[in-house]
């Protein structure tokens, strides 16, 4: 298992997580690569029993444990793009308990099956990829800063999680030498040559966010199904 999530009680999260399979982007327009990491649409319920082996519990590593996270927004439902971005910027995300320095906003429109882009290569999706912020070699990931993010609206969108750690897939792969810069190509090798990868689909409405290990965990944002654009910020967390 590759992440822990804290909740309190099922009925909580119900309604908000499902989970499916991935698959290689193939021919589909809009990516930067054939061996893209995307949903494979065949979504269902997360069940209680399957939510159970995914909490977090006191002997979870804290750098492990994603958290779900709800706020209010200073925004008006009617808010514009830059007024959203505007708002973000003068956010203290969690009142003191969470660096309060933007690391960036990304405003999507409805309908992406991932929202990611890659701004160094025409703006091309890259799927389920891992940060690499604090570059920091296999031997040190868990190290790794987490990563909060919020939906500043005005639609909601989705997290995707992969349920394996690039420690995880880099050790199937045999590359789990210490000087190793996990990479989201490991991940794309990983799926390739066909190793299981599981991924979990968890709502966002406006003014709700997570943090999570995201230099851990394959991951992208989604607004599938979505009804209109929403802009995510995104802030560092403290060095572990």
């Amino acid at each position: 298992m590759g992440f822990h999530l804290l909740f309190d009680q099922f009925e909580s999260i119900r309604h908000r997580i499902d989970i499916g399979s991935v698959t290689q982007v193939g021919d589909v327009p809009g990516y930067d690569d054939k061996s893209a990491v995307v949903p494979a649409g065949d979504w269902r319920p997360l069940t209680e029993g399957e939510a159970e082996q995914f909490r977090a519990d006191e002997t979870t590593p804290p750098g492990l444990v994603v958290k779900l996270v709800t706020r209010p927004l200073p925004v008006s439902p009617g808010a514009d793009l830059d007024e959203r971005r505007q708002a973000a910027a003068a956010l203290d995300p969690l009142d003191g308990q969470w660096p309060h320095e933007l690391l960036a906003c990304a405003d999507s429109p409805a309908g992406c099956l991932t929202t990611t882009l890659d701004f160094d290569n025409g703006r091309r999706r890259i799927g389920l990829h891992i940060d690499n912020f604090d570059r920091l070699p296999y031997s040190e990931r868990l190290r790794s800063r987490r990563r909060l993010a919020l939906n500043m609206g005005p639609g909601s969108r989705y997290l995707l999680l992969g349920d394996r750690t690039i420690m995880d897939i880099c050790g199937a792969l045999g590359r789990d030498q210490d000087g190793h810069l996990p990479h989201t190509d490991d991940l794309r090798r990983y799926i390739a040559e066909g190793h299981p990868l599981r991924c979990l689909r968890i709502r966002l409405e406006p003014g709700q966010g997570y943090i999570a290990p995201t230099e851990l965990l394959p991951h992208d944002g989604s607004t599938a199904g979505a009804a209109e654009w929403s802009v995510v910020a995104f802030w560092l967390g403290p060095p572990s």
